[in-house]
Formats: C-alpha cells, structure tokens, sequence
C-alpha cells in the first residue's frame, strides 16, 4: 500500500516525506509546486505535478497506487493574506480539499490525516488550549480549515470505511535535523525564518508586528513546535488511523509559550548576531496568545517528541539557512 502526500514538495510536507520513507511506507507526492520546490521531493518518491481540484489527475493516481492513506497539507497559509484576499483561501482549502475528499472517499481510501491550525481557535486566552476550546477563528484561513475539518466529519459520519485525524497545529519551525529539507519559501512569514534571514545577512533587519497585545511583554505569544517532531505526529495519527482508531482531531505542540521578543533575542543570541529589529502596527487576524495542551495526541497516538527545544530549532532554522545562500526558494548546497 501507499500514502499520498498532498504539498509534498512543501516546507512540511517534504519532511513527512522523509519520515514516512524511514518509515519503509511506499511514498506519493503531489504538489501544483505553486510554493513547493521539486527538488524537495526525495527520489524514493514517486512525484506528480498536478493540483489537488484536478479530478482526472487524482483518478490517474488513484488508479496506478494502491493508495490506503492521505496526508493533506496542499493550501495557502497566510492569515494575513487570507483577510485581504478570502475567496483565494476559500477556494484553495476548503473547496479544493471538497474535491480531493471525494476522489478518496471513490478510492476507498481509509485513512486520511488533515494538515489543520490552532488558527480555528482564533484568540482562546492565556491558557493552553485543549481540543474542547470553542471555534472563534479570527481569519478566513483559519475558517477555512475549520469548514475542511467540517467537511471530514460529515463525511466519516456516513462513510464507516473512511476515518480522519485533523492536526490542529500550533508555530512550526526548524529543520531537518539532517540538514535533507527545511524551510525554502520564497516569501514566509514564519518569525523564525525571517529571524534565521536577518541573522545570515539575507534580510537588513525584521518587524514586531504590535507591542499593546495583553501578554507580558506586549508582542504575540506562540508554542513553537519542531517541524519533524511534527512530521512524527502525522505518522503516530497514521498508525492510530491503521490500527481503528476512531476519527479524532489533536492539538500539536509543546504547552509552552514564547513571545515574538523572546524569539528575536533567542535568535540573536544563538546566531551571535545583533540585527536590526523595528516596531510596526498590528496585523489583521493575529491573537494574542495561543498554545497547545497537547495532552491527547500524546495519550492517544502515543506520540513523543523529541525536539522540544527552543535553541535546537532556532540552531537547525540558522543552519539550513546558511546551507540555502543567496538562493530564493533555491536548493541549499551539501
């Protein structure tokens, strides 16, 4: 059997590639490589270009793999992006992950694992957040990962083949500890990238977005989680899934907070460098603080990580980032 992994060529996606492969699973990728890069994909991969809404495209795929999971991360993911723009992160994750639905619910797939966001939380409060917090999401984006896992949850309803684990994520951040994938975006906006960017002289400094939030020093509090911690949070979901277990939705993250200033002085300390930090106003759609209680994923798919760490991700962020050059979006040397 084989898993699909939608977004394969993209920042998460590529490292659950590379878990599933150590893995020994029988991997296939899909990715429009719209933000991805396809020499992010490892060889072992079988690859396909080709976008999510592509029904004939899907059929093929479908047809030439014994396909029993799916691990969704194709979509858009900037919160600010979506307020200005709510229709593009209508139609990219919500009525795109519609069509993909269906052609596995046609497949017969049994497993599929939904690549969601704290961001359907909107702004909770001061305290971890566990999976019984009500909906408030804050952004389009954020609504439109809430109305996928929606979608899921009817469907599972009245399909008994077919169950799902939606991971609500928290900050993903660092690399491959391997230095084989990390973060290669064009245009992030993850604080962590930008931070490593200024540190390695590819940017002349970084933004606080606001410093009037109510959090102990003003700027946004976020759980910052390992990105192959959470690579190994998907495949924990993907046993549980296999072994019938019920459909299910999870926190992924640490339970501990830092603040956008904590970040940018942690960077600054384990890069050795003293960038240039300017304040400026808000952004649309951004809570104050948001964290995980990740209490269940741990409990239920007996999930432990590994790298909970803040200089270990901000080291393997720097690191990969130097390994990256002067490269927009291009392939690190080594």
């Amino acid at each position: 059997m084989s898993v699909l992994v939608t977004g394969g060529a993209g920042y998460i996606g590529s490292h659950m590639v590379l878990t599933l492969l150590e893995q020994g699973e029988d991997v296939v990728v899909v990715d429009n490589l719209s933000t991805g890069n396809e020499w992010a994909v490892p060889g072992q991969a079988r690859f396909y270009k080709a976008d999510i809404a592509d029904a004939d495209a899907l059929d093929a795929i479908f047809a030439t793999h014994a396909i029993d999971a799916i691990i969704h991360f194709a979509g858009l993911i900037i919160v600010s992006e979506s307020v200005e723009a709510p229709l593009d992160y209508y139609s990219e994750n919500t009525c795109k992950s519609r069509v993909l639905i269906q052609r596995a619910l046609d497949a017969k797939v049994e497993s599929f694992i939904f690549s969601s966001s704290a961001a359907v939380y909107g702004a909770p409060g001061l305290e971890p957040v566990t999976e019984s917090a009500p909906f408030a999401p804050e952004s389009p984006y954020g609504t439109s990962k809430l109305m996928t896992e929606w979608m899921l949850r009817d469907v599972a309803a009245v399909n008994p083949g077919f169950r799902y684990a939606a991971l609500r994520y928290f900050n993903v951040a660092g690399a491959d500890p391997k230095m084989r994938a990390g973060q290669s975006s064009r245009q992030s906006t993850h604080l962590i990238k930008i931070a490593a960017e200024a540190a390695t002289g590819k940017r002349d400094g970084l933004q606080i977005f606001g410093d009037d939030f109510d959090t102990p020093d003003g700027t946004c509090v976020r759980d910052y989680i390992h990105v192959t911690d959470l690579a190994n949070a998907h495949y924990c979901a993907l046993a549980y899934l296999r072994a019938g277990g019920p459909s299910v939705a999870a926190n992924c993250g640490y339970g501990s907070g830092y603040s956008v200033r904590q970040v940018v002085d942690a960077v600054k300390a384990v890069s050795g460098v003293d960038f240039r930090v300017t304040q400026a106003p808000r952004r649309a759609g951004d809570a104050a603080m948001i964290v995980a209680d990740s209490t269940f994923a741990r409990e239920a798919f007996g999930w432990m990580p590994e790298l909970d760490d803040l200089e270990t991700i901000i080291r393997h962020a720097l690191e990969w980032e130097r390994r990256l050059g002067n490269r927009t979006g291009g392939q690190p040397d080594g």
